[in-house]
Formats: C-alpha cells, structure tokens, sequence
C-alpha cells in the first residue's frame, strides 16, 4: 500500500523559495520513478520534475533552470526545491511515483499510478 504526502506549500512573494517535500511510505523510493505535477485554475495537469530509480532528472521547460528535484532514499523522501517563483507557479502541486517508467514517459501523467493529495502553493 503506497502513501504520499506532500508538505512545504504556502504563499510567497514573487522571487522567493519554496521546498516542498513528499514522505512516502508503503514502498522505497529509490525502486521507483517520482515526480512532481501541478495544477493551476484553467490549465491541465502539467508535469514538472521527474527522477526514475537511477538518479535522471527531466524537467519541463518553464521550470528548467528554477526547480530542483531530488530525494533522500534514507528518509524516503522526494523534494522540489522550487527558487525564483513566479505568480504563474502558483498552482496544487502534486508528487506521484511509479514502479516502471521508460525515460521518455517521466512526465506523462498516465504512466503514474500513486498519487498524493497535493499541497497549495501561491506566489503573488
């Protein structure tokens, strides 16, 4: 049974730093690809860090250069250190996990089957 929580969200001014984090239990991380997705009033569900069991990293372009993914196997824990915030970052943000994901589907939504409840972050 795989369990995920995201804590860190909160409002910020723009410019400023958020990290958010995502316990999970149930499973290890290390075995399995995590991610973090969003989603913003009138916008789809966008992907926007991930790292498979290897350590890659993707990010998507608006956040390229800005967030940072990472994770602590021995806490089994995912992080978003998320620097520069804009208002358009603002957004539920979610962190998901999947057994087995080929590099070229990190961000794609449909290939994660454990989500959490999200955690709201505001940037005015």
């Amino acid at each position: 049974h795989v369990q995920l929580v995201e804590s860190g969200g909160g409002s910020v001014q723009a410019g400023g730093s958020l990290r958010l984090s995502c316990a999970a239990s149930g499973y290890t991380i290390r075995r399995y690809a995590v991610a973090w997705f969003r989603l913003a009033p009138g916008k789809e569900r966008e992907g926007v860090a991930a790292i498979d069991s290897d350590g890659a990293t993707v990010y998507a372009d608006s956040v390229k250069g800005r967030f940072t993914i990472s994770k602590d196997n021995d806490k089994n824990t995912l992080y978003l250190q998320k620097n520069s915030l804009k208002p358009e970052d603002t957004a539920m943000y979610f962190c998901a996990a999947a057994r087995l994901i080929y590099s070229q589907f990190l961000l794609h939504i449909n290939e994660y089957n454990f989500w959490g409840q999200g955690t709201q972050v505001t940037v005015s």
